[in-house]
């Protein structure tokens, strides 16, 4: 039932598999509790996640709980052929290829959806989308579902204040040991890695401008700064301005920031936070990329219009070259460059993340039965989920903690 580019692949897909659940003791540990409990059983799941090797071994772990898998991306050049080729030669269902035009992304978007799912695994909104303008004969077969971006989780806080959010979805990326750790950790690194191994420039020395101080930001700056950059923030909300000083930044608007930057990084989440008057100012040799969701931030379209030459500099790098002969490269066409130009966030990241998925997944089937309303159905991942993860982490890394005593209980919540 698949549809994926190379099916001969699979073998390299596999031990990528392998590596990174290697590398992922919590989804490991909920591999065997599933594969004993089987809390899936006969339920469709459709997912739309980045598919590169850490989501492929969430999917086998949901379909060794019994799930039916439905799988495709939910971005054309993050998706890794050889993985997608060994998800379906272990009986999953995939449909989707590198590189794949907006046409083929949406109709594997409908693949998935048109099986009738019982749970949504999205990541930044496009199956919650297309299953209410599309398929809203299929919305009573869902139970609800999971998103794992902060732009996923804006779309559905918008439909659900018109009340148009017809099933319940847990706010994932909201989570403590989602944000706090993959945004700002995962984010951080996976962006440099992606930089680095498309651009083989240093970065030690080089001014860095950063687009948003969000926990994203926040992790990208760091690490700039760990590489020896110096580094620029732009910001729309004074108190992240504020941390972003305090914490040793500078601050500015991006129409000053435009020309002292060498790497630009877009983290916001909004549309043309780069645009042709900022292109005009950059110096010769500028290069800019994107983190966030959608291939919106950077306006590559704007830059186009006022490019005389456009040509490939080296494999996912376009220069664009000015009237003025100066020269602006964009990564990976604006599309997010720590999975369209690397291999995303690091394994142990993901593995939290993962686990937030599939507990979350888990709660949802549990709680089937009650009853939603209109206007409520963001649901926040309950506490008791980022505890168990958070603990599972601490015990596989050989750490304790304290406990309070029943006399520090009664001191702090007086009961």
């Amino acid at each position: 039932m698949s549809e994926i580019k190379n099916p001969s692949l699979h073998k390299d897909g596999a031990l990528k598999i392998e590596w990174v659940k290697d590398h992922m003791p919590l989804l490991r540990g909920l591999e065997e509790e599933f594969s004993r409990t089987l809390p899936f059983k006969g339920l469709k799941v459709a997912l739309s996640v980045h598919l590169e090797a850490k989501t492929a071994y969430l999917c086998k772990v949901l379909a060794a709980g019994g799930a039916q898998m439905y799988v495709t991306g939910s971005n054309p050049l993050s998706t890794q052929d050889d993985v997608a080729a060994a998800l379906d030669h272990a009986g999953l269902n995939v449909f989707a290829w590198h590189g794949a035009t907006p046409e083929e992304y949406e109709a594997h978007i409908r693949r998935v959806l048109e099986i009738g799912p019982n749970i949504i695994i999205d990541d930044g909104g496009d199956l919650v989308s297309c299953i209410h303008s599309e398929f809203p004969e299929l919305i009573p077969n869902v139970i609800g579902g999971c998103e794992e971006t902060t732009t996923g989780i804006h779309r559905l806080v918008a439909l659900d204040a018109k009340k148009e959010l017809l099933f319940p979805m847990m706010l994932v990326n909201n989570a403590d040991c989602k944000h706090l750790f993959d945004n700002r950790y995962g984010t951080g690194q996976s962006v440099w890695d992606g930089i680095n191994r498309t651009t083989n420039l240093i970065v030690a020395g080089k001014t860095v401008v950063v687009a948003g101080y969000g926990w994203c930001g926040k992790g990208v700056a760091m690490r700039a700064k760990g590489l020896g950059a110096q580094v620029i923030i732009t910001e729309i909300d004074p108190v992240k301005a504020m941390e972003a000083v305090m914490d040793g930044f500078s601050v500015m608007k991006m129409e000053q920031a435009a020309a002292l930057g060498d790497f630009f990084v877009t983290v916001t989440g909004c549309c043309h936070v780069i645009r042709p008057e900022h292109f005009e100012a950059m110096k010769d040799g500028a290069i800019c990329c994107n983190a966030g969701h959608f291939d919106v931030e950077v306006d590559v379209a704007g830059l186009s219009r006022i490019a005389v030459k456009c040509e490939p500099a080296r494999a996912n790098i376009q220069a664009y070259t000015l009237a003025s002969g100066k020269r602006i490269y964009i990564l990976a066409e604006g599309r997010l460059v720590n999975l369209a130009a690397g291999d995303g966030h690091p394994a142990e990241i993901m593995d939290m993340s993962f686990a937030i998925q599939a507990l979350s997944a888990l709660y949802l089937v549990r709680h089937k039965d009650e009853k939603h309303t209109r206007g409520e159905m963001t649901r926040p991942v309950p506490k008791e989920i980022d505890l168990e993860v958070a603990s599972r982490i601490l015990a596989h890394w050989g750490c304790s903690i304290d406990a309070l005593s029943d006399e520090q209980h009664r001191y702090l919540y007086g009961d």
